[in-house]
């Protein structure tokens, strides 16, 4: 799957105590490495991501590397098992 990393994202702010541990919640897996192929490092960051080629415009979650995180605007391609949590906390954590 390709994704596309939001710039300027972490500004908002998620009631779950982080993007990391909102996406841990909502889509109940455990991540210890970064999903973008080929990199081995640890997942530390929640990350804003858009599904890339789509014309779904919502923002969801994944967790990447602080690498990965900081390459805003870039195209990642990520493993397939990793679930795309949305951003929006207000339907999410925030009810």
């Amino acid at each position: 799957m390709r994704v596309r990393n939001i710039n300027g994202a972490s500004a908002d702010i998620c009631p779950c105590g982080g993007w990391l541990q909102h996406w841990k919640k909502f889509s109940r897996q455990t991540s210890t490495y970064c999903p973008v192929e080929s990199c081995a490092e640890k997942a530390e960051a929640g990350a804003h991501v858009q599904k890339d080629g789509s014309h779904d415009e919502r923002w969801f979650i994944i967790p990447l590397c602080k690498k990965h995180n900081a390459e805003t605007g870039e195209t990642l391609t990520i493993n397939s098992t990793v679930t795309l949590v949305p951003a929006i906390a207000g339907t999410t954590c925030g009810k």
